[in-house]
């Protein structure tokens, strides 16, 4: 992290964690965030589910919730990029405060609920999103929708036209009963309505399932079948956790979703289970506390074809992007790799 930079998170970090965070937006769209710009290697270059990545260190949904600083984020040295996420309807979430640092623990906690400005609103910036980026969306559902499952097809459709992939959040632990349509019965009937809605599209995007780390074996095992069944393009775990097992900050007992550091075991398990579970058949991202190339790694060699981050940047920047992506390069090299691929379930069995 340069000494700029530096300076700048230290400066956010006098502010509420969510009023930061929207200062931090706007100094990206002014053009006073420093970006690193595009990193790639032969290494890096990754094939994910048919996108191809010029690096696999991708922007984690929930940082840039209305797509509105797509264009700067292009250049802030991700593979790729998922914004959201969106419901039909704008809604407000819930009330404030609803994040909260955890220093001493390097995590975050939030209960946002899915606030956001909505489909319409969505689709106007989607519409004029960088070219040359990948570019994703994490669709949810209204907190007061009388049809959940249906509102994950209709933001598909409304704004798929202009994604390269979007994601299905049934994993937020901050909308009541959301979690409930992880189930096999209530999933298989939802990824149904999501894929009738991509297949009406232009191009057929690739659809990706984000699932929670709180989940048992068996709860994973319907999940592996699910995804097989409904042809998903990938599945991304995890998203945050319920747990609070360990942790030292003030903020600990808030309620809500943990991220951060406290994470990166508890999702690399998870990660390592349905890796062991798909066999190679379905690509995994790994995201969950990963906040150095090293924990990027791991989260590769555990299965994961690529790899998401968010709250490690609360506390290191927006160039821990980029940093991580040429650190984990000079890895790949030192072990031999010839590309991400080959590094791909090498270590999983270490988390098993």
């Amino acid at each position: 992290m340069k000494l700029i930079e530096r300076l700048g998170v230290s400066a956010l970090h006098r502010f509420d964690p969510e009023t930061a965070h929207g200062l931090a937006l706007k100094a990206l769209g002014s053009g006073l965030v420093p970006l690193s710009g595009p990193v790639t290697s032969p290494r890096l270059k990754t094939d994910l589910a048919g996108m191809a990545l010029p690096n696999p260190v991708g922007l984690a949904a929930g940082f840039d919730k209305n797509a509105q600083a797509l264009g700067p984020l292009s250049r802030a040295g991700f593979g790729f990029i998922e914004v959201g996420a969106i419901t039909p309807r704008p809604q407000p979430g819930n009330p404030k405060p609803r994040l909260f640092r955890l220093t001493a623990d390097q995590g975050v906690i939030n209960r946002f609920g899915f606030n956001n400005d909505g489909m319409e609103a969505a689709e106007r910036l989607l519409a004029q999103r960088p070219t040359s980026a990948i570019i994703g969306l994490n669709l949810g559902a209204n907190k007061d929708s009388t049809d959940r499952a249906d509102d994950f097809a209709r933001v598909l459709a409304h704004c798929g036209q202009h994604l390269d992939f979007a994601t299905v959040n049934v994993s937020s632990p901050n909308t009541e009963k959301l979690r409930d349509l992880q189930g096999a019965a209530a999933l298989t009937a939802l990824l149904k309505g999501v894929m009738e809605a991509r297949d009406t599209l232009p191009k057929q995007i690739p659809i990706f399932l984000k699932i929670a780390p709180d989940l048992n074996s068996d709860e994973l095992a319907e999940i592996a079948e699910v995804a097989t069944s409904s042809k998903l393009s990938g599945i991304i775990a995890t998203n945050t956790t319920l747990s609070r097992e360990g942790l030292q900050s003030i903020n600990r007992d808030q309620a809500g979703g943990l991220s951060g550091q406290p994470l990166f075991e508890k999702s690399t398990r998870v990660l390592a289970q349905l890796s062991k579970l798909t066999q190679g058949q379905i690509p995994l991202v790994g995201v969950g506390g990963i906040g150095s190339a090293e924990q990027a790694y791991a989260k590769i060699r555990a299965g994961a074809s690529a790899v998401q981050l968010y709250s490690a940047m609360v506390y290191q920047g927006l160039s821990l992007a980029g940093d991580i992506a040429k650190a984990l390069d000079q890895l790949l090299e030192r072990d031999g790799f010839a590309t991400v691929a080959e590094a791909v379930g090498t270590g999983r069995d270490d988390w098993l």
